[in-house]
């Protein structure tokens, strides 16, 4: 039998939201997460991105609620201000027939507005773990009559040092309420988390094949280095573009680049983890309405923005964690609408590229860069159909005007619509289409079969097995010097441990953090290896993590961490 909303058993008030929203089915972890939380269960779900998680856990929350009640029933815990206000959204859409009072509290609000709001009487809070700590230990927030609890994306809160936080505030909440806890990913620390603040919870999980949505066209383009800007200029220009989202892996690289596409003439801004919540919301809100067509951002909008209508995702340069690559261009091919993702990719890049397609479980099909004549007679194109729509209106009498004055002056029709159409298309001079040094990815690649691969081998194996190897190498293959710079201020530390001991980021932040006892926003960015892994501190507590990490283990193997 196919399982509707309906036989979900929710209240008429949801069904309706649901059916105004235009929701036609549930997804997958809607169909098996709902029904668990609607008999009272905890759960403990497995799902990633663009999903449905927020329908899975606040449907079921929706239908429980005594609307209304003198406390705050519900909490939902998320690791960003954006994804706070996106839940907060979608709760106001699913409840609205029930009349639910949803509440986003999150950092950069003014607590006096915050405690007044919370005064006239609040159903449902959705914020980020620093400021809700903030109003409990300022006695604004009472939580001590929760009685559900969801902790969304809690491997980023993990990624992002938050956990410390999230215990602390579940360690003031009623052990009587119902728990709901999704995760991307579950490394040790959430499953401790799990099995510390969690009553038998049914865990639910959504297979990785099922996440990665079909209908998002994904491909590659391999270019040197020093040719990323021009290739994206390139690609900006001839995709027939909605909006679009470039990610980088740096809050430096995201300025950089979106000054760098600036200076070319592009409608762009960028989002990141430096911007004000005021600033971040005005940039928000204008790409939202279409008034800025290409957006620059860092992982944070990956994890945490609803921007449901955006047509592109330009990966500038291949993430560090393959489930940021999931997240990444999961911000495109949403509620059934079709996406396209690119990612740039380096000659030293493509054993990443090869390891990136084992993960999703799918090839990327490879992308040729447009000529130079492609995108003169794209730009051609796209002025030939602005002056038509001009002529069409039939509104160019003050232009008539002075093609009469120039005609009567004796210059030729044709020359004065010339020299016009010159005038006209000098912002292109902005944008140049400079030389790419781009390389074909050798034909005879091997593509992974992930259906029919031998036992035991894996794709990074067989590349490893057919590369050439020089006669000097002596059957080893050297290690490739790393040529990237930490940002400043912080300092690069080195690990013995990385993929094949099954290590993850979120294992590293919790690890370094509780160890060393510092805060997890004092690690950025981290690279996990085959059989090592690079991880960034904060150049003032780096001593402190190399004393206290001398005799540690990860994974059950000793590590040795020094700088790199």
């Amino acid at each position: 039998m196919t399982t509707t909303f309906e036989t979900l058993g929710l209240r008429a008030e949801l069904l309706q939201a649901i059916t105004e929203s235009g929701y036609t089915e549930p997804t997958a972890i809607q169909q098996l997460a709902i029904p668990v939380l609607l008999g009272g269960h905890d759960v403990l779900g497995q799902a990633q991105t663009g999903t449905g998680k927020t329908a899975a856990f606040g449907l079921p929350l929706l239908h429980q609620m005594d609307i209304p009640a003198p406390h705050i029933q519900a909490l939902i815990l998320t690791p960003t201000r954006e994804l706070a206000l996106q839940v907060s959204d979608a709760l106001w859409t699913y409840g609205k027939h029930r009349q639910v009072r949803i509440m986003p509290i999150y950092g950069g609000q003014s607590y006096v507005r915050q405690q007044k709001r919370l005064e006239r009487g609040v159903d449902v809070v959705v914020g980020t773990p620093g400021r809700l700590l903030d109003l409990m230990h300022k006695k604004m927030l009472d939580l001590s009559h929760v009685r559900y609890l969801v902790l969304d994306e809690a491997d980023e809160m993990l990624r992002m040092g938050f956990i410390e936080d999230v215990e602390a505030i579940l360690s003031q909440l009623a052990p009587s309420r119902q728990t709901a806890l999704f995760s991307a990913t579950l490394p040790e620390a959430i499953r401790h988390i799990a099995g510390k603040y969690m009553r038998q919870p049914e865990f639910v999980h959504v297979p990785r094949s099922e996440v990665t949505v079909q209908q998002i066209e994904q491909y590659y383009v391999l270019v040197h280095n020093d040719s990323r800007i021009p290739a994206l200029s390139r690609m900006l220009e001839m995709e027939d573009m909605q909006s679009a989202l470039v990610f980088t892996r740096t809050r430096a690289g995201a300025t950089e680049l979106m000054e760098a596409l600036q200076t070319r003439g592009y409608l762009v801004d960028v989002i990141s983890g430096d911007l004000s919540q005021e600033a971040r919301e005005a940039v928000m809100r204008r790409f939202r309405s279409g008034d800025l067509p290409v957006l620059v951002a860092t992982d944070v909008v990956a994890r945490g923005v609803d921007i449901p209508d955006v047509s592109h995702v330009f990966n500038f340069d291949i993430p560090m964690d393959e489930d940021d690559y999931v997240h990444r261009i999961g911000r495109t091919g949403r509620a059934g609408r079709s996406g396209k993702a690119i990612t740039l990719v380096a000659p030293e890049e493509r054993r990443r590229l090869r390891s990136l397609e084992h993960f999703i479980k799918q090839p990327l099909t490879e992308m040729k860069l447009p000529r130079l004549e492609d995108i003169r007679t794209r730009r051609n194109q796209l002025f030939l159909q602005q002056l038509e729509k001009i002529l069409e209106t039939d509104d160019v009498a003050t232009g008539m005007e002075i093609v009469a004055t120039l005609t009567d002056a004796g210059y030729d029709m044709t020359q004065v619509a010339a020299a016009a159409i010159q005038i006209a298309r000098l912002s292109e001079s902005k944008r140049p289409v400079d030389h790419v040094r781009q390389l074909d990815l050798d034909p005879r690649r091997e593509r992974p079969s992930w259906e029919n691969r031998r036992s035991g081998s894996s794709s990074r194996d067989r590349d490893r097995d057919q590369r050439p190897r020089r006669e000097d190498e002596g059957g080893e293959r050297p290690r490739r010097r790393r040529e990237a710079t930490p940002e400043e201020g912080m300092v690069r530390l080195m690990m013995n441990i990385g993929h094949t001991d099954g290590i993850r980021p979120g294992d590293i932040v919790g690890s370094i953090a509780a160890h060393a006892g510092i805060p997890g926003k004092a690690i950025g960015a981290i690279e996990i290896r085959q059989d090592e892994t690079y991880v960034d501190v904060q150049e003032m507590h780096v001593e402190r993590v190399l004393n206290r990490l001398k005799r540690f283990s990860m994974k059950h193997k000793p590590v040795k961490l020094v700088r790199a």
